[in-house]
């Protein structure tokens, strides 16, 4: 190999350079440039905050570019900062501010309070949904400091700059991999972190790396599964938005312990930032010397390609994600062969998920016991999920394995709404964890420890990561038709039992809420769920029964009173609606009878009021008119 085709990286001159430039900026601003807040409108900000300082001959940087020197303010973008509904999110340092739901008219109050005179903007404060206090920073706010940031730690870098993610230490772990470690010695220590699949499966990442290497051959891949298609999830997309290089190292460092030499970052279409950014990272660290031929002076080359998916829930199954980058149509095949042995086009391959592979570089870099330090014994590390649903606080969040739905929900999350947005001690019915394949936990479980195995013995799964947090107003066979009619519409109909198995599921669902079930009905559904599960090909058959049997498992007598009674309990399902007024709630005060169109509401002035539900025709009038909940079954 001669010296001059060899394209050698100094990680740290390049590491206390930037930190040398970072150092003569005065300020940063940070704005959040994940996919939600730009939609609300924060480069639009970042703009108008550049051009407002710029007028006022305040030296502005937009980027910390290496040839030259900036004193004044730096205002970069960041990928998701996890705090979605608060968008768009505008950080300062130092000082630690947070201003929450910034606009472009708040810039000039920004510019002349904050940035010239040091006041604090309350009103651009996050207020604490219980206790009502204007939160200043990061330090301050429950939502950010009750979390354990790892994967997303490095989502508040510029994504667009390769030198600020290694100042912060990326790529000396694929370094380590690469000059001083032999490809078995890699897939040990991945082994000796406990690291687990973030996918859903939680198969051990190390073991998946040593079984792939063990296949001879003199071709293997590595593959990026960024085919997040979970309703509610955004975990894999907000990463490879925020922070891309991770990703990247991360399959450098699994190439180098299958001995792979080319890699696949295989993004849905949806997801048009993430493709861009990942593609934008790609080619920086093309140009950086960080990915091609020889590198740090080696042996070992790996080039990565970003390809776009067509979409399909079912190609976040590994064989039927192959299938869609070789061409084919998204279908899953019979396993074994497993990818470790036969996988793109019939070679070795690892299939790793985003979060996965954005875990592998802190491990390299800090070693598998830190790594270890964290979670719990069977479940190291940390695990982001998106948190959604009836809570105060939703948006992307990191926590540690072991942590419990309490601490998420009521300290992280801020406690559980009502259907008027208001926040509850006691409203708290269920979560629906792991998307389609997961399943539902109750008010008993709240302090069970979500981690792999305890989430398992539970009838649920971590999944890829979404929490959906329900109140007592939500009707809990609506939930599971929902998830039965997604997966029934994504199957790709290769297999009889998922094909059919998910269509008459989604038949006896529609039965139950629309009052033609029966004994014989509950039977079937819980027979059919069963067989589905245990005769489809893959795994979105044979998790797509999960949610109605976990609901079954759980809320039995919800079910049983929409097929035995006719009635929908909570009052969602129209055609068992029976409308009521609650005598505990009632003040007398007659707005519902007022807004009756067909006088079906009687009773006198302080004094509960009746709905004759033979009268009714459930327009909702009563309910919208109703200002203490009172009304319920409409």
């Amino acid at each position: 190999m001669s010296n001059d085709t060899v394209k050698t990286v100094d990680l740290e001159k390049i590491r206390d350079d930037y930190k040398a430039a970072a150092a003569r900026i005065q300020r940063r601003i940070i704005i959040c440039a994940g996919t939600g807040c730009v939609a609300n409108g924060s480069l639009e900000v970042r703009d108008a905050l550049a051009e407002a300082l710029k007028e006022a001959g305040v030296d502005v940087a937009l980027e910390l570019k290496k040839e030259e020197e900036h004193t004044g303010t730096y205002i970069s973008k960041s990928g998701c900062q996890g705090f979605c509904q608060m968008g768009p999110l505008l950080h300062i340092e130092p000082g630690d501010i947070l201003y929450t739901k910034v606009k472009v008219s708040d810039v000039p109050e920004i510019v002349e309070r904050t940035l010239k005179k040091g006041e604090v903007i309350d009103r651009l404060l996050f207020v604490h949904p219980q206790t009502h206090v204007h939160c200043k920073g990061d330090a301050e706010i429950p939502f950010y400091n009750r979390q354990k940031r790892v994967v997303l730690a490095n989502c508040r870098v510029e994504p667009s700059c390769v030198r600020e993610y290694i100042a912060r230490g990326g790529y000396f772990g694929a370094r380590k991999a690469i000059l001083e470690m032999k490809p078995e010695e890699v897939c040990q220590t991945a082994i000796d972190s406990g690291l687990r699949g973030r996918g859903g499966g939680g198969f051990p990442t190390g073991l998946k790396w040593k079984f792939t290497l063990a296949s001879q051959n003199d071709k293997k891949y590595v593959i990026c599964n960024g085919d997040e298609g979970d309703p509610g999830a955004f975990m894999d997309r907000s990463v490879m938005e925020g922070n891309p290089h991770s990703v990247i190292e991360g399959m450098m460092i699994a190439a180098r312990a299958i001995g792979a030499d080319e890699g696949y970052v295989y993004v849905r279409a949806e997801y048009p930032l993430a493709v861009e950014r990942m593609r934008a990272a790609v080619k920086d660290a093309e140009e950086a010397g960080l990915l091609g031929d020889h590198l740090f002076g080696s042996d070992f080359s790996f080039k990565v390609t970003v390809m776009e998916g067509a979409g399909a829930f079912v190609c976040g199954e590994e064989t039927a994600l192959i299938a869609s980058i070789e061409g084919k149509r998204g279908m899953p095949r019979p396993k074994p062969p497993f990818p470790a042995q036969s996988g793109l086009w019939g070679k070795p391959t690892v299939i790793n998920n985003v979060e996965t592979l954005a875990s592998v570089p802190g491990i390299f870099l800090n070693g598998p016991e830190q790594y270890k330090a964290v979670g719990t014994e069977k479940s190291p590390g940390t695990k982001t999920f998106a948190l959604t649903g009836h809570v105060a606080n939703t948006g992307l969040i990191e926590v540690p394995f072991g942590t419990t739905l309490r601490e998420i929900i009521y300290n992280i999350g801020g406690g559980v709404t009502n259907n008027k947005g208001e926040v509850t001690t006691e409203d708290f019915k269920a979560v629906q964890i792991g998307g389609p394949s997961g399943g539902c936990l109750t008010p008993d479980m709240l302090d069970l420890p979500l981690d792999f195995d305890s989430l398992k013995s539970a009838g649920a799964m971590v999944g890829s990561g979404g929490l959906v947090v329900m109140n007592k107003e939500t009707c809990i066979v609506k939930i599971a038709r929902f998830f039965m009619q997604f997966t029934q519409n994504e199957s790709c109909g290769k297999c009889v039992p998922c094909r059919e198995g998910t269509k008459q599921m989604l038949a006896m669902l529609d039965d139950i809420i629309e009052g033609r079930a029966d004994r014989k009905t509950l039977e079937l559904l819980e027979e059919t769920a069963k067989a589905v599960q245990l005769g489809s090909l893959c795994a979105l058959g044979k998790t797509a029964p999960n949610p109605v049997l976990s609901t079954l498992r759980f809320f039995r007598e919800e079910y049983e009173a929409h097929v035995f009674k006719k009635i929908c309990p909570v009052g969602e399902c129209k055609a068992l609606a029976r409308p009521e007024i609650l005598a505990s709630k009632c003040k007398g005060c007659t707005a519902c009878a007022r807004k009756c169109p067909v006088g079906a509401i009687t009773g006198k002035v302080k004094e509960v009021h009746v709905i004759d539900a033979d009268k009714c025709i459930k327009c909702g009038a009563c309910k919208a008119a109703c200002k203490f909940g009172a009304v319920i079954g409409l």
